[in-house]
């Protein structure tokens, strides 16, 4: 049973404890400081939180004492000579389908640490983050120092080798709105994987490109987007260009994968080779950011559904949360305990998690809430929370 939440949000850490009488926040860390993800490492016990300095930039911040002291480490950065094909924010009139121009290049800097993830029990010092601008960062001393994936960063599906010269394929990622507040309009690593089975096998998913699946421990990579669809591509089942907002997999199963993708939400019981659509948008579940998979059964899930795009907001003046257990053929609306008017949240894709028969999702108006039997009720743990961009139990 987890005896911790940490919450990532847009004024510092927040971390709550279980305790007899609930669960009771501690004064928060990095006070004043965008705080974009936090997590608890299962292996030893160290809390990490991906820090947005406005002034200084990303840097990663570790405790190694439950929470008590906190390390700021220095930002990762990139190699001499990384470099990527520059993308702009779309105008209205803007043909995906049209001849692409000349690529332009631009030196790689780290704009935003959006992600990390650790290694399995027999790789002690592994640690993943992924970055703002799709970079993959891997680091096997604990955080102490990072290395970039060039396999990823060199893929084709991004133009090849910029290391070695101009680019020899098509760039197929498109950039995330989540970077332009950063000035730039470039693709994003949110969501690492790694098999519990195999450490060298990795998923990785980017906005706007896809997924991608390494065996080998990041030596090669492959896309997975086979069955995906995405309803603005001149061809939907385009093989890059798609937008996850969130993947995760069932711990137990991890053959099962789940996707909340920008066009609904996807399933597959083959381990990412091929996809199925399984939203349902007459029963309003269907867009939406965050996606968390039960750890022992892999059929079921829980989604948060919005609106759409164009209005990030629940749906209709309540809030509710989906649940499925049977793979997606039939979705249940979980509402007890959640308010059903007057209610605007917007979960983003970090803000869901679930442990055992817990779950807990962070809104960006700052309510958090608890459901300890599966989301079939729910409690508020409070309502004055900064605006909460992720949700991990520790």
């Amino acid at each position: 049973m987890s005896s911790m939440i940490l919450l990532g949000t847009r004024k510092g850490t927040v971390l709550l404890d279980r305790a007899a009488a609930g669960w009771r926040p501690r004064a928060i860390e990095h006070a004043g400081i965008p705080v974009c993800y936090a997590a608890r490492d299962p292996r030893d016990g160290t809390l990490w939180a991906s820090l947005d300095h406005g002034h200084w930039g990303p840097k990663l911040s570790r405790s190694r004492d439950g929470g008590a002291s906190w390390q700021d480490l220095s930002s990762l950065k990139y190699p001499q000579g990384a470099r990527y094909i520059v993308k702009y924010l779309p105008t209205p009139d803007f043909d995906p389908a049209a001849p692409a121009a000349q690529p332009e290049y631009r030196d790689a800097t780290v704009y935003k640490i959006w992600s990390l993830a650790f290694g399995n029990a027999d790789q002690p010092g592994r640690l993943y983050a992924g970055t703002i601008p799709g970079g993959l960062f891997v680091s096997d001393d604990g955080g102490d120092s990072w290395e970039l994936n060039r396999a990823l960063w060199n893929h084709d599906s991004r133009g090849g080798d910029l290391f070695a010269g101009d680019a020899t394929h098509e760039n197929r990622w498109f950039g995330t709105p989540a970077s332009v507040d950063y000035g730039v309009f470039e693709p994003g690593i949110h969501s690492i994987l790694v098999d519990p089975r195999d450490g060298r096998r990795l998923l990785v998913a980017a906005s706007s490109a896809g997924l991608l699946e390494t065996r080998d421990g990041g030596l090669s990579w492959v896309g997975r987007n086979q069955g995906m669809l995405n309803d603005y591509l001149p061809d939907p089942r385009a093989e890059w260009g798609h937008d996850p907002h969130f993947v995760t997999a069932c711990a137990g199963q991890p053959d099962r994968v789940w996707q909340q993708n920008h066009c609904g939400i996807f399933h597959s019981e083959d381990a990412a080779s091929n996809w199925t659509r399984v939203s349902r948008p007459e029963a309003g579940v269907h867009f939406g950011f965050p996606i968390a998979a039960d750890a022992r059964d892999g059929r079921t899930a829980w989604v948060v559904p919005a609106r759409a795009d164009s209005q990030r907001m629940a749906i209709g003046a309540g809030l509710f949360v989906a649940r499925t257990e049977d793979a997606g053929q039939s979705w249940t609306e979980l509402r007890k305990g959640l308010p059903q008017e007057h209610a605007y949240d917007i979960v983003l894709r970090h803000g869901l998690d679930a442990a055992g028969d817990c779950l807990c999702f962070g809104t960006t108006t700052g309510n958090v809430y608890l459901s300890e039997d599966r989301g079939d009720s729910w409690r508020c743990l409070g309502n004055n929370f900064p605006p909460v961009y992720s949700v991990r139990f520790g």
